[in-house]
């Protein structure tokens, strides 16, 4: 037998591991911040430091940053031993890493200047979305490249997630993300309305499936058999999960959006398939706790297994919980509320947290070549992140749960209990204080991973080029013992049949709407938006106003009676992005328009929300009444939305600048009626000017 030596490459992964702790920590740091600036307004101190800026970098910075980096650090080291290799290619590493930073960074910089989609999960612009597939694909060709020089025939199950996790972020990334730019960091998707809401859901429940997910089951089913030193429980039910779980989880999106203007059959299938999700996740976690079975001895007096108990766990119940909250019945309820923040960190904190935790405290140790500093501080970690997380989960699930209830709580003659929403949001105060206290709970334990992890790279040496030997790649047996073990031993059919499964529930969804919009488009509701309230509509999104309020009247009498006539499709057709929102933090604004607030209490409104909606929680936003509209690109906005299908002319175009004044003239002299001199350039009059337009119907004839 001809055993080759080679090294591996633990620089690279030292690399991404450092990066997942640093960025660990801001991600964190952002997160406690925004968790206190919501029962306290006063904390959003300016522009750039307001809660709708920094939530989508908080957001971005935990899940593409903090995972994002040790999703990298967890493949790089655990694919070289799979595969008895060293990475295909030191340079491709090296452009990974540095590249992955950068975008980091630029996310980072633009998010907080106000340059957002606002689509959840990907609020990046068209330059940064390019950047991201580039270096995609970098990490597809020296892992995809690793896998081909492999001196082990058979592929690992830790390496089909790695491979359905290439796969179906690069299909989600690229077609969400399908826009027509108007400058350098702006632009408009090519998708409008209910078909925008559709293809965003598709891709946002899909990239907690794919990046929050089926990369850390890879993850799971290397480092915890590694570390407890046992075989995976189950060959089959691996099998049984992976197939299962990339074939299903793509088409459940839609359960995002019950109840919406989507139709009825996409919301039923979405349904459909997040039930049937159940079965392969709780067969995951069942594969993983059960890997344990007889070794709880060694768990106890493991804190890397303590971890991973806890982060298996909190897999199950999440995946428990998310496809309970789509029978429609629960999701009545707990939509828009903060019981669906408390689920998704149940993930985040529970799930995705804790297991890079336990890696990074294993692995660490190995590549520096000596002991973790202190066991002691390690486990002071696991209890005081723990009790950060149930002090998160328990008051996000009540404050969620009152929430739905006091929105929906009708008299005895059907009339609203709370007929003013402000009600209903200082009844969970003190829930927001109780979240922010487990978040401090949850970073002071990192903070002592930060020292612990210092401590143990001060007293250890780095082994950048490990040693290692393996015989050469065995030729396949003349006899195969079953057809999956061809598959794990032939990655072009392996990546065939992954592709087809994961494609097939979003061509299914996406295509008949998309086709359908084509040869019968839907009719229009609403006029188009002019110049001003475009611009209106862009500094709304600039501003995060979307992370707290909604734009989607759901089919419910406490909704209708609170918010106006329920939304439908044709109220959409000239929404690029869609703006339904995922969290009602403050009112819906669907129908604002209908409603009695004219221009002055909007103005009063924005600058000093608590004086004209006593216990408001809303920031300040007082910078937009001084803040000139960026008349320059007016023209260009009007030009690209013609391009895309919006009924403008070409006077629309050339005029849209002057028809923008003037409308914005008009609005002005109505604020000077009520004593307040607010120039038309200023951004608060093209903010006014969208939530006024915000409802009103006209039904356009053909």
């Amino acid at each position: 037998m001809n055993v080759e030596t080679f090294h591996y490459d633990n620089k690279i992964v030292r690399n991404f591991a450092f990066a997942t702790v640093f960025w660990g920590v801001i991600g964190m740091l952002f997160g406690v911040i925004i968790a206190f600036q919501l029962p306290i307004p006063g904390l959003n101190f300016g522009e750039y430091f307001s809660f709708g800026r920094l939530r989508p970098i908080h957001t971005n910075a935990v899940i593409f940053a903090f995972v994002g980096n040790a999703i990298f650090m967890g493949v790089y080291y655990s694919l070289q031993r799979l595969c008895k290799t060293r990475m295909f290619s030191d340079t491709l590493s090296k452009v990974h890493f540095w590249g992955w930073q950068l975008i980091i960074v630029a996310a980072a910089i633009t998010l907080l200047f106000g340059y957002t989609t606002s689509k959840e999960y990907a609020e990046l612009e068209w330059p940064l979305d390019i950047a991201i597939t580039v270096i995609w694909v970098v990490f597809g060709i020296n892992m995809f490249g690793t896998i081909s020089v492999r001196r082990q025939r058979h592929m690992y199950v830790a390496i089909w997630f790695y491979i359905a996790t290439f796969i179906a972020v690069a299909v989600l990334h690229i077609f969400n993300s399908l826009a027509l730019p108007v400058s350098f960091l702006k632009s408009y998707p090519i998708y409008a309305g209910v078909q925008d809401a559709l293809v965003q859901w598709w891709y946002g429940h899909n990239a907690v499936a794919f990046f929050l997910t089926t990369p850390y089951l890879g993850l799971m089913y290397y480092y915890l058999p590694k570390i407890a030193n046992r075989p995976v429980y189950s060959y089959r039910l691996s099998i049984i999960h992976f197939w299962s779980l990339v074939f299903i989880y793509i088409w459940a999106g839609p359960h995002h959006l019950l109840y919406s203007a989507v139709d009825p059959w996409a919301q039923t299938l979405g349904i459909v398939f997040s039930i049937m999700l159940i079965a392969p996740s709780w067969g995951g976690m069942l594969n993983g706790l059960l890997t344990l079975r007889g070794a709880w001895d060694t768990v106890a007096k493991n804190v890397e297994l303590k971890f991973m108990v806890v982060a298996v766990t909190c897999y199950g119940m999440v995946t428990l919980e998310g496809p309970l909250m789509s029978f429609k019945s629960v999701n009545s309820l707990a939509h828009f509320t903060d019981w669906i923040i408390g689920h998704v960190h149940n993930g985040t904190l529970g799930w995705n947290g804790f297991l890079t935790f336990g890696i990074v405290y294993w692995l660490i140790p190995r590549i520096y070549n000596t002991k973790l500093y202190s066991p002691k501080l390690a486990n002071a970690h696991f209890w005081i992140g723990s009790l950060g997380i149930i002090f998160y989960l328990i008051s996000m699930y009540f404050a969620g749960i009152t929430q739905g209830l006091m929105w929906k709580e009708l008299d005895v003659d059907g009339g609203l209990m709370h007929t003013n929403f402000v009600s209903t949001v200082k009844a969970i105060i003190p829930m927001y204080y109780l979240r922010g206290i487990g978040g401090l709970l949850y970073i002071f334990g990192v903070f002592l991973m930060v020292y612990n992890l210092f401590k143990t790279v001060k007293q250890g040496t780095l082994i950048a080029d490990e040693e290692a030997k393996a015989p050469a790649l065995e030729k396949p047996k003349a006899k195969v013992e079953s057809k999956h073990r061809f598959l794990e031993g032939h990655l072009g059919f392996f990546f065939i049949l992954t592709t087809l499964a994961i494609i097939a529930g979003g061509l299914i969804e996406l295509v008949p709407g998309a086709i359908n919009e084509f040869v019968k488009p839907t009719t229009p509701l609403v006029e188009k938006y002019t110049p001003l309230e475009l611009e209106g509509r862009d500094i709304y999104i600039r501003e995060g106003c979307n992370n707290c309020h909604s734009q989607m009247v759901r089919p419910f009498r406490d909704e209708t009676l609170r918010f106006g006539a329920h939304s439908e499709a044709g109220d959409y057709v000239y929404d690029r992005p869609f703006l339904w929102g995922s969290k009602r933090t403050g009112p819906d604004l669907h129908r604002i328009g209908l409603r009695p607030r004219n221009e002055v209490w909007h103005y009063g409104h924005m600058i000093n929300p608590q004086k004209w909606s006593p216990g408001s929680i809303m920031p300040k936003y007082t910078w937009l009444a001084t803040k000139k509209i960026d008349l320059s690109m007016i023209s260009k906005k009007i030009e690209v939305m013609r391009s895309l299908g919006v009924p403008y002319t070409y006077d629309d175009v050339r005029n849209a600048e002057q028809n923008l004044l003037r409308q914005a003239q008009k609005i002005s002299n109505i604020l000077k009626q009520g004593n307040i001199n607010c120039a038309p350039d200023r951004e608060m009059i093209a903010l006014i000017a969208y939530l006024k337009k915000l409802g009103k119907r006209v039904r356009i004839k053909k």
